[in-house]
């Protein structure tokens, strides 16, 4: 094969997980950025393959392991030339430390993006809620990484997880939009009547269907959103790590 080809600045999209969450995220990443013609918006290589096994039923019923699909996605928008690597799954950061020691450019951190986030909007310290699926509840995925920003978390109750999250998620993976959103507002209400701060939609599914516009009042931090204002700052130089190091610290076990 011939020479890696090289698309400077280019951001990798390891995606597909699931699909319309990658097209929201994409979306998202083009309306932050500052731009007045085509040759202004971020380079994005996408790598879009449903087919990686699903993350929350390995992390929750010991299913495959999707580690091995999403590795060889990293490693074809590595080859592609990208520069840095954005997944926007949360339950796939499960899974991130692999990822980030296979990858040779940096993997950009969903919930480190959420917290600074949250810090930018002047969200106070304290319990913050947490819709996400119960793959990422169970791996714990966000309250570590949050804590270093001073929020500890807050998530549903397994009523409102059988009820309302889960088939939330599963309604907009089926393109049901609609009905999603009636089930997602509901569980992120009753995280916010038991004092969360503000609530984190920490699946990127469910910013698809609940959306945080004026109607929300500013109680909704998307984490999609967080991730893609994060590979926008990366593009313009604000967050680049020293040159040749890696997204690698705060190893966790998740």
């Amino acid at each position: 094969m011939g020479a890696k080809r090289k698309t400077a600045g280019a951001i990798g999209v390891l995606g597909g997980m699931g699909p319309m969450a990658t097209v929201d995220f994409m979306r998202k990443v083009l309306e932050l950025t500052p731009a007045s013609r085509d040759q202004d918006h971020l380079p994005l290589i996408v790598y879009s393959v449903p087919q990686v096994p699903d993350r929350s039923a390995s992390i929750v019923e010991g299913r495959e392991s999707p580690l091995p699909a999403m590795i060889e996605g990293l490693r074809t928008l590595v080859r592609a030339g990208v520069e840095c690597i954005a997944i926007p799954c949360n339950t796939a950061h499960h899974w991130y430390d692999d990822l980030a020691r296979e990858s040779s450019v940096p993997v950009l951190h969903i919930v480190d993006a959420a917290g600074t986030a949250m810090e930018r909007l002047g969200v106070p310290d304290g319990p913050v809620g947490l819709l996400a699926t119960a793959g990422t509840l169970d791996a714990g995925i966000y309250p570590a990484r949050l804590a270093s920003h001073g929020y500890e978390c807050m998530v549903p109750e397994d009523g409102d997880m059988e009820t309302l999250v889960t088939p939330g998620i599963g309604l907009v993976k089926a393109g049901r939009t609609a009905q999603a959103e009636e089930l997602l507002r509901a569980a992120a209400d009753n995280l916010l009547g038991r004092g969360a701060r503000v609530v984190i939609l920490a699946c990127t599914e469910i910013p698809v269907a609940l959306k945080n516009d004026d109607a929300s009042g500013g109680r909704y931090v998307d984490a999609t959103t967080a991730l893609a204002e994060a590979c926008v700052r990366w593009s313009r130089g604000r967050d680049r790590p020293p040159p040749g190091a890696r997204e690698t610290r705060q190893r966790q076990s998740a």
